[in-house]
């Protein structure tokens, strides 16, 4: 879902009936509708807390998958106020908590030396080699969320519009494929 296509501004009194008719009847649509009216503060929020565009999108579709569980728990008089504090608590333990969701450089999973001579090219066709074959090893959903991540450089939104995927699969996906690469590049080595 592109949140900041077609944003509408946001009204307390539509606001204050779409949150009613959410907790009615549990329909995603309406919650989804009611966020729409305020994805652009939300952003504008996690931007200047995160300073990157790309992780604020990515927090964007979080803090959306936060409400649908916390505006049960609540109570709450005014939507926007409310979701100003929680996108910025949001941010906030991102920061503290230090994972800032980090962009690991593919790279990672194969270390090669600054100066390559001819004997390191054949080492780095070989370590190249064992890696194209690891990921082919990967489950397939596992293989195409690390491919999309890592060798398309695809944010977490991205690869949940291309995949279908939700975005607690995708970073499950991506964490378990890089454990599994890591695994077998390091099993690779030992052979």
């Amino acid at each position: 879902m592109n949140w900041f296509s077609n944003s509408k501004k946001s009204d307390p009194v539509s606001d204050e009936v779409l949150l009613k008719r959410y907790l009615q009847t549990d329909d995603l649509k309406l919650l989804a509708e009611l966020f729409q009216g305020h994805a652009s503060m939300v952003y504008y929020v996690c931007n200047r807390y995160l300073q990157d565009s790309e992780l604020s999108k990515d927090a964007v579709m979080q803090i959306f998958e936060e409400l649908i569980v916390k505006v049960k728990k609540q109570e709450i008089r005014q939507f926007g106020k409310w979701l100003y504090v929680l996108s910025r608590n949001y941010c906030l333990m991102q920061l503290r908590s230090g994972k800032k969701m980090q962009y690991v450089p593919f790279e990672d999973f194969v270390e090669f030396p600054l100066n390559l001579h001819q004997d390191d090219h054949e080492v780095k066709e070989k370590k190249l080699t064992a890696l194209e074959r690891c990921l082919e090893k990967l489950p397939a959903r596992q293989k195409e969320s690390v491919s999309l991540f890592f060798l398309k450089e695809k944010c977490y939104k991205e690869i949940v519009d291309f995949t279908g995927y939700s975005l607690n699969d995708i970073k499950s996906y991506i964490q378990n494929g890089k454990r599994n690469l890591k695994i077998c590049m390091d099993k690779n080595r030992e052979e």
